[in-house]
């Protein structure tokens, strides 16, 4: 069946009421942009009627009289200045104007996207914080957010950046599993990619939920900012620490958050183990610790891996050796050995004798061990003694000698490190991408925050001793002769390696606050400014014999 037309007279009276309402809309429009000033400050005028009004009423009744003849007196007064009235009206009209000028609103609450998001985190966790038999339950479906989430924050692609969430008293909260399974929730319902940080406070059932900026990787190895026996391992968050100091970070002088360990003997943490996959910077961290120790110290350096990553410390003032092969690195932590008994025996005769120490036990030796499992593989192979047994001494008693040992290994060859090691070196470092169970197996505590989306050179989490689990970057310090490196990064390596004897060449002073008082920069000036030190108690060539006499027997 056909179907029929519509009357004319519907089809153009819909077409004249939609015109119709088109030019009304417009005139309003247009009428609006002309009125729009006399709207303001009619609206203005209104606010402060209203703003008159309530002070009226909140004013006692024995103090209306005296404010009437106030304001009587001031209207007298406007009244007889020449021109008074006019500025009296123009400045209530500019008053108008801005009392009623259009504000942007403040934003009180999430908006509808952001409520959805709340409202779907809170739905995942009622599993996890209810029971059944809870009469009054703070989780369940179809619940109130708002009491459970006190306080959160989103970013600018409205993702959450901090999320404050109140739990019941019954959570086991004690429990790291379950504490495991409320931040794997929350940083997958709040969006991968990203490093979250997760604080409990177990006294007022309260979990706070904060996203953490990545740790810059631009700072490269440079002369710190510290005092004698502090050695910084890296940088970390600013609120994990409560110190900072200048560091140059490419062409700009900021504020860094230091890992600091201190060694020497007053030190609870006297000796340094990291752990980390290949490629990690475990290598690197000891190049950074030994730039640092040349200071004020002198090195002996073990390359287990035999990749000559440690070949730019050959020769330099305070190096004593820099040895790869089985047989001379035995015969230098032998040395090293020795040379800790001698200092025990020295330092011992002149407290007894209530003399100072000796000048040439005063001078730190610091041992570094790059991969020793290879090491005691080699050595197990050729029927010779573990290095790790020569040891023994120097993690011991080093503390009390002034000789401190720093090792670096794989998670592959953890099975291997000796009780001595385990036991003493109780600073510890982990680096690159590891599991959780990893970093507990060697720190003895979990991090507090999740794995990061890329895991650059240097990176990881350290403890000292029984302390907080800190976020770390290690400064980029490469081999100066590696040309894949940066060249920037490996100019800053050679201008804070020692001078080799003969080599003359300024030595760059370290980074000082812009208002630090003219005694503090001297003070800094002296303890970071390199001065050559001879080394006389075990200069390089009484160590070469000493290895040629081991060697021979």
């Amino acid at each position: 069946m056909a179907r029929r037309p519509l009357p004319r007279i519907l089809s153009s009276g819909s077409a004249s009421i939609t015109r119709s309402r088109e030019i009304a809309r417009t005139a309003a429009d247009s009428a609006t942009d002309v009125l729009h000033p006399l709207i303001t400050i009619v609206r203005g005028l209104r606010l402060l009627a209203a703003s008159g009004r309530q002070k009226w009423v909140a004013t006692p009744k024995e103090r209306r009289g005296p404010k009437l003849f106030l304001a009587a007196a001031c209207l007298l007064a406007v009244a007889l200045v020449p021109y008074g009235p006019i500025l009296a009206l123009i400045t209530v009209m500019g008053a108008a104007a801005w009392k009623g000028r259009e504000r942007t609103p403040v934003k009180t609450g999430p908006d509808e996207a952001e409520s959805t998001r709340l409202r779907a985190l809170y739905e995942a966790l009622v599993p996890y914080f209810s029971v059944a038999d809870d009469p009054e339950p703070l989780f369940a479906h179809g619940g109130d957010w708002e009491k459970a989430f006190s306080g959160y924050a989103f970013d600018g692609d409205g993702r959450l950046t901090r999320l404050h969430v109140s739990y019941p008293a019954y959570f086991t909260d004690g429990e790291a599993a379950a504490r495991a399974r409320i931040e794997q929730l929350l940083h997958t319902k709040s969006g991968r990619g990203r490093e979250y940080h997760f604080a409990w406070d177990e006294e007022a059932n309260r979990l706070v939920m904060t996203v953490l900026g990545p740790l810059s990787t631009s700072v490269a190895a440079q002369r710190f900012v510290t005092a004698p026996g502090e050695t910084v391992l890296g940088f970390t968050d600013p609120d994990a620490v409560r110190r900072t100091v200048p560091v140059r970070d490419g062409d700009t002088t900021v504020d860094a958050a230091p890992v600091v360990w201190r060694t020497g003997n007053r030190s609870t943490e006297p000796h340094l183990l990291a752990v980390g996959q290949p490629g990690s910077g475990t290598t690197t961290l000891i190049r950074s610790v030994a730039l640092q120790a040349l200071q004020q110290g002198d090195v002996l350096v073990v390359d287990g891996s035999g990749t000559g990553e440690y070949g730019a410390l050959v020769g330099r003032t305070g190096v004593l050796a820099v040895e790869s092969g089985l047989g001379g690195a035995l015969a230098t932590l032998e040395w090293a050995a020795h040379e800790t008994e001698r200092r025990l025996i020295f330092a011992n005769r002149a407290r007894q004798g209530g003399h100072p120490l000796p000048e040439d036990i005063k001078r730190p030796l610091w041992i570094l061990l790059d991969r020793p499992g290879v090491l005691g593989h080699l050595a197990a192979a050729d029927g010779r003694p573990d290095p790790q047994e020569l040891l023994q001494v120097p993690l011991r008693h080093g503390r009390a000698a002034g000789v401190t040992v720093v090792l670096a290994d794989q998670f592959d060859a953890l099975e291997t490190l000796g009780e001595t090691v385990r036991t003493h070196t109780r600073a510890r470092v982990v680096l690159g991408p590891a599991s959780p169970e990893q970093i507990t197996a060697v720190l003895g505590a979990e991090p507090n925050t999740t794995p990061p989306a890329e895991v650059p050179a240097g990176r990881g989490y350290a403890r000292l001793g029984t302390g907080p689990v800190l976020r770390l970057q290690v400064p980029a310090t490469p081999d100066p002769y590696d040309e894949d490196a940066s060249e920037s990064h490996r100019q800053a390596v050679l201008d804070v390696l020692p001078e080799r004897p003969g080599d003359e060449r300024p030595v760059a002073a370290a980074p000082r606050p812009d208002d630090a008082p003219a005694a503090v920069d001297a003070h800094d000036d002296r303890d970071t400014t390199e001065v050559p030190v001879a080394v006389e108690a075990v200069p390089t060539g009484q160590l070469a014999k000493a290895k040629a006499a081991i060697a021979e027997g």
